[in-house]
Protein backbone atom coordinates (compact mmCIF):
# COMPACT_ATOMS: atom_id res chain seq x y z
CA UNK A 1 0.00 0.00 0.00
CA UNK A 2 1.49 3.21 -0.96
CA UNK A 3 1.63 6.07 1.68
CA UNK A 4 -0.42 9.23 1.40
CA UNK A 5 2.58 10.85 -0.07
CA UNK A 6 3.17 8.43 -2.87
CA UNK A 7 -0.08 7.82 -3.75
CA UNK A 8 -0.96 11.64 -3.77
CA UNK A 9 2.42 12.06 -6.50
CA UNK A 10 1.05 8.97 -8.64
CA UNK A 11 -2.38 10.73 -8.70
CA UNK A 12 -1.03 13.77 -10.25
CA UNK A 13 1.45 12.08 -12.54
CA UNK A 14 0.18 11.64 -15.73
CA UNK A 15 1.42 8.46 -16.28
CA UNK A 16 0.56 7.41 -12.25
CA UNK A 17 -0.67 4.41 -10.50
CA UNK A 18 -2.17 5.03 -7.56
CA UNK A 19 -3.58 2.71 -4.91
CA UNK A 20 -7.11 4.10 -4.18
CA UNK A 21 -8.27 7.82 -4.07
CA UNK A 22 -6.86 10.37 -2.09
CA UNK A 23 -8.31 10.92 1.08
CA UNK A 24 -9.11 15.15 0.96
CA UNK A 25 -5.71 16.83 2.57
CA UNK A 26 -4.81 13.53 4.40
CA UNK A 27 -0.91 13.83 2.00
CA UNK A 28 -0.38 17.59 3.07
CA UNK A 29 0.91 18.39 6.13
CA UNK A 30 0.85 22.27 6.62
CA UNK A 31 4.32 23.52 7.86
CA UNK A 32 3.17 26.20 10.72
CA UNK A 33 5.33 29.57 12.34
CA UNK A 34 6.84 30.31 9.40
CA UNK A 35 7.45 34.35 9.87
CA UNK A 36 6.27 35.61 6.33
CA UNK A 37 2.67 34.55 7.08
CA UNK A 38 3.00 35.55 10.42
CA UNK A 39 3.87 39.21 9.28
CA UNK A 40 1.36 39.34 6.83
CA UNK A 41 -1.91 37.96 8.02
CA UNK A 42 -0.63 38.09 11.74
CA UNK A 43 -3.23 41.12 12.66
CA UNK A 44 -6.41 38.37 11.73
CA UNK A 45 -7.34 38.12 15.32
CA UNK A 46 -11.08 36.73 16.21
CA UNK A 47 -13.36 39.52 17.48
CA UNK A 48 -10.75 42.24 16.27
CA UNK A 49 -10.59 44.98 13.03
CA UNK A 50 -7.41 46.07 11.81
CA UNK A 51 -5.35 47.69 9.09
CA UNK A 52 -3.00 44.80 7.37
CA UNK A 53 0.02 45.73 5.90
CA UNK A 54 -1.02 47.25 2.66
CA UNK A 55 -3.51 49.12 4.41
CA UNK A 56 -6.75 46.98 3.91
CA UNK A 57 -9.44 47.45 6.89
CA UNK A 58 -9.58 43.21 8.32
CA UNK A 59 -12.56 42.79 9.77
CA UNK A 60 -12.95 39.48 12.34
CA UNK A 61 -16.21 39.54 13.79
CA UNK A 62 -16.56 37.04 16.64
CA UNK A 63 -18.96 34.52 15.73
CA UNK A 64 -17.50 34.15 12.19
CA UNK A 65 -15.03 31.91 10.51
CA UNK A 66 -12.50 33.74 9.27
CA UNK A 67 -11.32 37.53 8.84
CA UNK A 68 -12.68 39.34 5.81
CA UNK A 69 -11.63 42.78 3.77
CA UNK A 70 -14.10 45.61 4.25
CA UNK A 71 -13.08 47.57 1.41
CA UNK A 72 -15.50 50.47 0.62
CA UNK A 73 -15.15 53.81 -2.06
CA UNK A 74 -14.49 55.61 1.11
CA UNK A 75 -12.00 53.57 2.85
CA UNK A 76 -10.34 51.48 -0.41
CA UNK A 77 -6.50 52.20 -0.49
CA UNK A 78 -6.04 52.58 -4.34
CA UNK A 79 -8.13 56.64 -4.85
CA UNK A 80 -7.48 57.17 -8.17
CA UNK A 81 -5.81 54.21 -10.46
CA UNK A 82 -3.54 56.96 -12.55
CA UNK A 83 -1.95 57.11 -9.16
CA UNK A 84 -1.63 54.06 -7.81
CA UNK A 85 1.85 54.82 -6.94
CA UNK A 86 0.79 57.69 -4.38
CA UNK A 87 -1.27 54.84 -2.33
CA UNK A 88 0.37 52.00 -2.42
CA UNK A 89 2.90 51.03 -0.04
CA UNK A 90 4.37 47.22 -1.24
CA UNK A 91 5.35 45.65 1.87
CA UNK A 92 9.48 44.72 2.20
CA UNK A 93 9.43 41.05 3.30
CA UNK A 94 12.73 40.22 2.75
CA UNK A 95 13.46 43.52 5.43
CA UNK A 96 11.23 41.91 7.96
CA UNK A 97 11.11 38.22 7.24
CA UNK A 98 14.45 37.44 6.99
CA UNK A 99 14.89 36.35 10.82
CA UNK A 100 12.90 33.85 12.95
CA UNK A 101 12.79 30.71 10.72
CA UNK A 102 13.60 28.19 13.77
CA UNK A 103 10.30 27.20 14.58
CA UNK A 104 8.91 26.58 11.15
CA UNK A 105 11.91 24.77 10.38
CA UNK A 106 11.10 22.57 13.59
CA UNK A 107 7.59 22.19 12.42
CA UNK A 108 8.75 20.90 9.35
CA UNK A 109 11.64 18.60 10.72
CA UNK A 110 8.64 17.14 12.51
CA UNK A 111 6.58 15.66 9.88
CA UNK A 112 6.14 12.15 9.90
CA UNK A 113 7.40 10.43 6.56
CA UNK A 114 5.41 9.76 3.56
CA UNK A 115 3.85 12.95 3.52
CA UNK A 116 4.50 16.12 1.79
CA UNK A 117 5.38 19.23 4.03
CA UNK A 118 2.87 22.22 2.90
CA UNK A 119 3.28 26.14 3.02
CA UNK A 120 -0.43 27.72 2.72
CA UNK A 121 -0.07 31.20 0.61
CA UNK A 122 -3.08 33.42 0.66
CA UNK A 123 -4.29 36.39 -1.08
CA UNK A 124 -3.30 35.85 -4.86
CA UNK A 125 -2.69 38.91 -7.28
CA UNK A 126 -6.77 39.01 -8.57
CA UNK A 127 -7.31 39.27 -4.62
CA UNK A 128 -5.03 41.74 -3.48
CA UNK A 129 -6.04 43.77 -6.56
CA UNK A 130 -10.16 43.85 -5.05
CA UNK A 131 -8.41 44.53 -1.09
CA UNK A 132 -6.53 47.82 -2.36
CA UNK A 133 -9.73 48.55 -4.56
CA UNK A 134 -13.36 48.09 -4.38
CA UNK A 135 -14.07 45.03 -6.33
CA UNK A 136 -16.32 46.79 -8.78
CA UNK A 137 -13.36 49.11 -9.39
CA UNK A 138 -10.95 46.62 -9.95
CA UNK A 139 -12.62 45.04 -12.78
CA UNK A 140 -13.68 48.71 -14.33
CA UNK A 141 -10.21 49.43 -13.95
CA UNK A 142 -9.00 46.44 -16.20
CA UNK A 143 -10.95 48.17 -19.16
CA UNK A 144 -10.64 51.85 -18.12
CA UNK A 145 -7.04 51.86 -16.92
CA UNK A 146 -5.00 48.85 -18.53
CA UNK A 147 -1.62 49.87 -18.28
CA UNK A 148 -1.68 51.08 -14.65
CA UNK A 149 -3.48 47.61 -14.11
CA UNK A 150 -0.74 45.91 -15.29
CA UNK A 151 1.77 47.93 -13.56
CA UNK A 152 -0.15 47.49 -10.55
CA UNK A 153 -0.25 43.89 -11.26
CA UNK A 154 3.39 43.33 -11.80
CA UNK A 155 3.97 45.15 -8.55
CA UNK A 156 2.07 42.37 -6.63
CA UNK A 157 3.68 39.46 -8.58
CA UNK A 158 7.53 40.80 -7.55
CA UNK A 159 5.58 40.67 -3.75
CA UNK A 160 4.24 37.81 -4.31
CA UNK A 161 7.92 36.05 -5.90
CA UNK A 162 9.83 37.37 -3.19
CA UNK A 163 7.35 35.67 -1.09
CA UNK A 164 7.68 32.45 -2.38
CA UNK A 165 11.41 32.95 -2.60
CA UNK A 166 11.56 33.61 1.21
CA UNK A 167 9.45 30.44 1.67
CA UNK A 168 12.16 28.52 -0.43
CA UNK A 169 15.44 29.27 0.49
CA UNK A 170 14.01 29.09 4.48
CA UNK A 171 11.60 26.10 4.19
CA UNK A 172 11.90 24.29 0.74
CA UNK A 173 8.43 22.48 1.35
CA UNK A 174 6.95 19.44 -1.15
CA UNK A 175 3.89 21.84 -2.06
CA UNK A 176 3.10 25.39 -2.15
CA UNK A 177 -0.97 26.04 -1.75
CA UNK A 178 -1.51 28.80 -3.68
CA UNK A 179 -4.98 30.82 -3.09
CA UNK A 180 -6.40 33.43 -5.91
CA UNK A 181 -10.18 32.90 -6.58
CA UNK A 182 -11.06 34.32 -10.03
CA UNK A 183 -14.76 33.48 -10.29
CA UNK A 184 -18.16 32.89 -8.80
CA UNK A 185 -19.90 29.75 -8.47
CA UNK A 186 -20.99 29.94 -11.94
CA UNK A 187 -19.09 31.98 -14.15
CA UNK A 188 -15.55 33.39 -13.99
CA UNK A 189 -15.21 37.14 -12.87
CA UNK A 190 -14.03 38.58 -16.00
CA UNK A 191 -13.97 37.49 -19.53
CA UNK A 192 -11.60 34.19 -20.49
CA UNK A 193 -9.89 37.10 -22.66
CA UNK A 194 -9.17 39.08 -19.69
CA UNK A 195 -8.07 36.85 -17.63
CA UNK A 196 -5.22 35.69 -20.20
CA UNK A 197 -4.26 39.50 -20.63
CA UNK A 198 -3.64 40.50 -17.27
CA UNK A 199 -3.14 37.28 -15.11
CA UNK A 200 -2.05 34.63 -17.35
CA UNK A 201 1.59 35.52 -17.64
CA UNK A 202 2.11 36.89 -14.19
CA UNK A 203 0.81 33.35 -13.08
CA UNK A 204 3.42 31.73 -14.89
CA UNK A 205 6.26 33.62 -14.19
CA UNK A 206 5.16 32.63 -10.21
CA UNK A 207 4.24 29.12 -11.17
CA UNK A 208 7.82 28.65 -13.19
CA UNK A 209 9.68 29.47 -10.27
CA UNK A 210 8.48 26.85 -7.78
CA UNK A 211 8.77 24.59 -10.08
CA UNK A 212 12.77 25.60 -11.03
CA UNK A 213 12.90 24.81 -7.51
CA UNK A 214 11.47 21.57 -7.47
CA UNK A 215 7.94 22.31 -5.88
CA UNK A 216 4.53 21.17 -6.32
CA UNK A 217 2.04 23.98 -7.37
CA UNK A 218 -1.37 23.27 -5.83
CA UNK A 219 -3.41 26.41 -6.70
CA UNK A 220 -7.28 27.46 -4.83
CA UNK A 221 -9.91 28.39 -6.57
CA UNK A 222 -13.14 27.55 -5.43
CA UNK A 223 -14.25 28.39 -8.28
CA UNK A 224 -15.82 27.99 -11.68
CA UNK A 225 -13.04 27.83 -13.92
CA UNK A 226 -13.92 25.82 -17.01
CA UNK A 227 -13.34 28.17 -19.57
CA UNK A 228 -9.45 28.80 -18.65
CA UNK A 229 -8.94 25.26 -17.08
CA UNK A 230 -6.14 24.70 -20.03
CA UNK A 231 -4.70 27.58 -19.18
CA UNK A 232 -3.93 26.93 -16.06
CA UNK A 233 -2.59 23.59 -16.90
CA UNK A 234 -0.25 25.24 -19.16
CA UNK A 235 0.96 27.23 -16.19
CA UNK A 236 1.74 24.82 -14.14
CA UNK A 237 -0.77 23.97 -11.95
CA UNK A 238 -0.50 20.88 -10.94
CA UNK A 239 -3.46 20.03 -9.17
CA UNK A 240 -6.21 22.17 -8.92
CA UNK A 241 -7.80 22.44 -5.53
CA UNK A 242 -11.29 23.67 -4.65
CA UNK A 243 -12.74 22.69 -8.23
CA UNK A 244 -16.30 23.14 -7.47
CA UNK A 245 -18.90 20.56 -8.63
CA UNK A 246 -20.76 23.23 -11.04
CA UNK A 247 -18.06 22.73 -13.07
CA UNK A 248 -17.93 19.76 -15.49
CA UNK A 249 -15.47 17.83 -14.16
CA UNK A 250 -15.62 14.56 -16.14
CA UNK A 251 -15.16 16.99 -18.97
CA UNK A 252 -12.52 18.73 -17.76
CA UNK A 253 -10.64 15.65 -16.93
CA UNK A 254 -10.73 14.41 -20.39
CA UNK A 255 -10.02 17.17 -22.03
CA UNK A 256 -6.62 17.99 -19.20
CA UNK A 257 -5.36 14.24 -19.87
CA UNK A 258 -3.67 14.17 -16.73
CA UNK A 259 -1.75 17.49 -17.17
CA UNK A 260 -3.45 19.04 -14.53
CA UNK A 261 -4.91 17.27 -11.21
CA UNK A 262 -8.71 18.28 -9.82
CA UNK A 263 -9.03 18.49 -6.33
CA UNK A 264 -12.44 18.85 -5.11
CA UNK A 265 -16.18 17.54 -6.23
CA UNK A 266 -17.84 17.74 -2.80
CA UNK A 267 -20.26 20.42 -2.35
CA UNK A 268 -19.50 23.23 0.77
CA UNK A 269 -23.60 22.84 1.57
CA UNK A 270 -23.14 20.34 3.67
CA UNK A 271 -20.69 21.76 6.03
CA UNK A 272 -23.09 23.43 8.60
CA UNK A 273 -23.81 23.21 12.57
CA UNK A 274 -27.37 21.53 11.50
CA UNK A 275 -26.34 19.28 8.70
CA UNK A 276 -27.39 15.50 9.13
CA UNK A 277 -25.51 12.41 8.82
CA UNK A 278 -27.54 11.28 6.25
CA UNK A 279 -27.20 14.43 3.95
CA UNK A 280 -22.95 14.68 4.82
CA UNK A 281 -22.49 10.95 3.78
CA UNK A 282 -24.78 11.16 0.91
CA UNK A 283 -23.03 14.37 -0.92
CA UNK A 284 -19.93 12.27 -0.16
CA UNK A 285 -21.25 9.56 -2.09
CA UNK A 286 -22.82 11.56 -5.42
CA UNK A 287 -19.31 12.89 -5.42
CA UNK A 288 -17.55 9.46 -5.44
CA UNK A 289 -20.04 7.83 -7.61
CA UNK A 290 -19.88 10.97 -10.30
CA UNK A 291 -15.72 10.86 -10.32
CA UNK A 292 -14.19 8.65 -8.43
CA UNK A 293 -13.07 6.76 -11.55
CA UNK A 294 -11.62 9.56 -13.32
CA UNK A 295 -7.85 9.70 -13.33
CA UNK A 296 -6.46 12.00 -11.46
CA UNK A 297 -9.23 13.21 -9.10
CA UNK A 298 -8.62 14.28 -5.54
CA UNK A 299 -12.32 13.93 -3.87
CA UNK A 300 -12.27 17.08 -1.42
CA UNK A 301 -14.30 19.90 -0.10
CA UNK A 302 -13.75 22.86 -1.47
CA UNK A 303 -11.60 24.89 1.25
CA UNK A 304 -8.44 26.28 0.92
CA UNK A 305 -6.97 24.20 3.59
CA UNK A 306 -7.17 21.28 5.75
CA UNK A 307 -10.41 20.73 7.89
CA UNK A 308 -14.02 21.43 7.41
CA UNK A 309 -15.54 24.44 9.34
CA UNK A 310 -18.34 21.60 11.67
CA UNK A 311 -16.02 19.53 13.56
CA UNK A 312 -18.82 16.78 12.66
CA UNK A 313 -18.23 16.82 8.57
CA UNK A 314 -14.75 15.81 7.87
CA UNK A 315 -15.17 12.27 9.53
CA UNK A 316 -18.10 11.20 7.62
CA UNK A 317 -16.77 12.76 4.90
CA UNK A 318 -13.04 10.23 5.45
CA UNK A 319 -15.21 7.43 6.50
CA UNK A 320 -17.10 7.81 3.14
CA UNK A 321 -13.83 8.02 0.55
CA UNK A 322 -12.32 4.99 2.80
CA UNK A 323 -15.26 2.89 2.42
CA UNK A 324 -15.18 3.85 -1.72
CA UNK A 325 -11.67 2.99 -1.69
CA UNK A 326 -12.44 -0.40 0.11
CA UNK A 327 -15.21 -1.51 -2.14
CA UNK A 328 -13.10 -0.48 -5.74
CA UNK A 329 -9.71 -0.54 -5.04
CA UNK A 330 -7.61 -3.75 -4.33
CA UNK A 331 -5.74 -2.73 -0.91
Amino acid sequence: MLSPKENLLETVRRDGRPDRLVTCYEPFRPIGGDPVFQFVRGNRVRGTDSYDRWGTLISFPEEQPAAVPIVTPENQVIQDIERWRDYVKVPDLRANCSEGWEAARANKAAIPEGYLSMTVMGTGIFEQLHMLMTFEDTLMNLLIYPDEMHELIEAVTEYRLEYMKLIVENLHPDVILSHDDWGSERSLFMKPETWREFFKEPYRKLYGYLHSEGVLVVHHGDSFGEPIAEDMAEIGIDVWQGVLPTNDIPRLTKELDGRMALMGGISSVIDRADSTEDEIRAEARRALLSYGDLPHFIPSYTYGGPGTLFPHVLPLLHEEIGNYNKEHCSL
